[in-house]
């Protein structure tokens, strides 16, 4: 649809978000003309104490109008364009709902986090009645996806009240894997052809880490967690990873959970997963994203999943580690069955976290074009339900543009072993720092009320180019005062 504002052209994002969320397989733009699946107009009023949004979705001869009002909140711009934002997004949600054929799961709600407003609007705690009726009236959610909604906040906000004052969290990135993974968005380069690389990253990384531990050390903070994410960080050698928890060790405040990403199996060794045991590492993931071999070779996943037995058998001879095992709903060539045969083989293998994610077409991936998938509620209904009667637990939640059904990633747990470092970073509950390239700093405060970003580099070259001048940003830091 091609969207119409009248006055308030800052609502375009938000409005764009909303129709790629409920139509996602439509061509949405901005500007005058009718397009080719047709029209969305918005019009704002502002008083005194509230916005007002009318719209109007108009497809060939059928037009459907919805309006809503928002009370405002105070006057800083921050607050006006929430309601503002609030206001046209919910106008546009019922318009279009008038040309679907049954309301999404996740029915007005574009937000990547969903516990978030939960938890903002009953800071001291909810019961389930408030919290059905706020996500029922304020976003029109499912019964289902509600009641993930609220054991996500409840996990969040119990977090929240565990962190001390003065702790933040710490993300350090290694961008580097065998191969890309055809779903894969996120900034790695595969090592044939950067593999020369690695190891002046791993120099310029030091030195951001050493820097990082001065500016934590002038701002009197600590580590709640501390997590190594990428690409592939177990791409290091067994050399290469010592020296960098060592540095970390060294330079950095002792985080109280700290957590390696070992995601590709093929990747993973005895003398590796030894370096993490050594290292005090308390979390790995061991990553299959299916237990299907066809799909494992179609996703360019150049392992089986009996590898991934192996390597899970492997991390468990080789240290006490609470292990992560991940899944993605919709990948090509998999079915529904195959998908919940997937699910049993983790729930057999008994992880302490399983995460379960839907496949998102975005930018940065293989497999940007094409549709984006019918992936039906249901199966990952069922999917939960053996989770939960097999004894894990939702833990932390999010949604992602352009994912499959407008569905929904969920991290499940058994009792005791949550992801500090998932809900923190999720639900932007501290300061995160990031370190390496496409490193984003969140400077969260005011229980993620407040969030300001700073960006390293996103590619590995421009990266160890700016090591210097990254390194003095890092030192210099300031965060937020305690809460």
């Amino acid at each position: 649809m091609q969207i119409v504002i009248e006055r308030f052209p800052s609502l375009e994002t938000a409005l764009h978000e909303t129709l790629v969320c409920l139509l996602p397989e439509e061509r949405h733009g901005v500007g005058e003309s009718y397009g080719e699946y047709g029209a969305l107009r918005c019009r704002l009023e502002e008083d005194s104490a509230s916005f007002t949004a009318y719209v109007q979705a108009r497809r060939g001869e059928t037009v459907c109008e919805a309006s809503f009002q928002v009370e405002k909140e105070g006057d800083s711009p921050i607050q006006r364009k929430r309601a503002a934002t609030r206001a046209a997004k919910t106008a546009a949600y019922r318009a279009v709902l008038g040309f679907l054929e049954a309301p999404p799961p996740w029915g007005a709600m574009s937000g990547v986090k969903p516990a978030k407003p939960l938890r903002q609007a009953f800071p001291h705690g909810f019961t389930d009645q408030q919290a059905h009726r706020l996500l029922a009236e304020r976003f029109d959610i499912a019964p289902s996806r509600r009641r993930l909604t609220i054991q996500c906040a409840r996990q969040a906000m119990a977090c929240e009240n565990s962190l001390a004052p003065n702790q933040g969290a710490l993300y350090i990135g290694i961008p580097f894997c065998p191969s890309k993974c055809v779903y894969c968005s996120f900034v790695s380069s595969a090592t044939a052809q950067s593999g020369p690389l690695i190891e002046p990253y791993l120099q310029a990384l030091l030195s951001e880490i050493q820097a990082a531990g001065q500016g934590l050390a002038q701002s009197n903070f600590g580590l709640d967690s501390l997590y190594i994410g990428g690409g592939t960080p177990t791409i290091l050698s067994a050399a290469q990873l010592d020296r960098l928890l060592t540095h970390v060790e060294t330079c950095l405040p002792r985080p109280g959970e700290l957590t390696v990403e070992a995601g590709r199996p093929d990747t993973v060794t005895q003398d590796k997963l030894a370096v993490l045991a050594a290292h005090g590492v308390g979390r790995i993931s061991v990553n299959p994203q299916s237990m299907q071999n066809h799909v494992l070779a179609q996703a360019s996943r150049p392992h089986t999943a009996a590898q991934i037995v192996d390597c899970y058998r492997l991390a468990r001879k080789m240290g006490d580690f609470a292990v992560n095992m991940d899944l993605i709903a919709g990948l090509p060539g998999d079915s529904e069955q195959g998908f919940l045969d997937s699910v049993d083989q983790l729930i057999a293998l008994e992880p302490e976290n399983i995460t379960i994610h839907c496949l998102a077409r975005k930018k940065g991936s293989p497999l940007r074009f094409g549709k984006q998938g019918l992936l039906p509620a249901a199966l990952l209904d069922e999917a939960y339900d053996r989770l939960e009667k097999a004894g894990y637990a939702p833990y932390y939640l999010y949604r992602q543009k352009y994912i499959a059904g407008n569905l929904e990633n969920v991290g499940f747990a058994k009792p005791g072993h949550v992801c500090r470092y998932n809900i923190c970073m999720m639900e932007e509950l501290c300061p995160v720092i990031a370190l390496g390239a496409g490193g984003v700093t969140k400077l969260c405060a005011d229980g993620g009320r407040s969030v300001s970003r700073i960006t390293n580099p996103k590619y590995p070259k421009e990266y160890i180019d700016r090591a210097q001048e990254i390194a003095q940003s890092k030192a210099s830091l300031r965060l937020p005062e305690p809460r």
